[in-house]
């Protein structure tokens, strides 16, 4: 009776081995048939290298891009609103040099932002040093500023500074980018913003 009692005891714990090392292995299998996708893998890497800073993927520069361009907008906006102001009459030769230099701005901007668009890949920065955000806020303030401003003239400095980011950003290098966006940090906190006169030029 004894012996069959450690024989059934002895087959208990053996059984019970086999479980156990059955169900280890399971855990073990089941962990090596499902490792990380690289996809997801890449994704975590993209997202970290984001937050260390702005310009660090497509959407990023695709949304600069869009910023620039609204600036383009804001600036042709205000120069027609300077040009029509004048209802007809003769616009004054320094006013006309000044619309037609910014018009021709204008359109180098586009150029610069469609650039950014078609190349996106190509201009992604490793580690800028300013959030996207701050990119984004400082672009933003700009377009505000050209369409606030009292004298078209004024706004000659901030857009010549877009266009400098429009091209540090085309080099996908930080420092020109960095360099610029101090230019244009500079001109927004500089420039009167007080809105334009209602009243017609005499």
């Amino acid at each position: 009776m004894a012996n069959e009692a450690k024989n059934k005891v002895d087959q208990l714990d053996a059984a019970t081995d086999v479980v156990a090392g059955a169900l280890a292995g399971a855990v073990v299998t089941t962990d090596e048939q499902t490792p990380v996708p690289a996809a997801a893998a890449e994704g975590a890497a993209s997202r970290a290298s984001a937050a260390k800073g702005g310009l660090a993927s497509v959407p990023q520069i695709v949304e600069l891009a869009d910023q620039l361009s609204a600036c383009a907008d804001q600036l042709h906006e205000r120069i027609m609103r300077d040009i029509k102001a004048y209802d007809g009459r003769t616009v004054p030769a320094h006013v006309q040099a000044t619309a037609r230099a910014l018009l021709e701005d204008e359109l180098l901007l586009r150029q610069r932002a469609n650039g950014l668009y078609a190349d996106a890949a190509t201009f992604i920065v490793k580690s800028l040093g300013k959030s996207q955000q701050n990119v984004v806020a400082l672009t933003s303030a700009a377009a505000e500023k050209i369409r606030k401003i009292a004298l078209v003239g004024d706004i000659t400095g901030l857009v010549a500074g877009l266009l400098g980011l429009a091209g540090a950003a085309a080099t996908g290098q930080a420092a020109p980018i960095i360099l610029a966006l101090e230019k244009i940090q500079t001109h927004v906190k500089d420039i009167k913003t007080h809105q334009a006169p209602a009243s017609k030029p005499a």
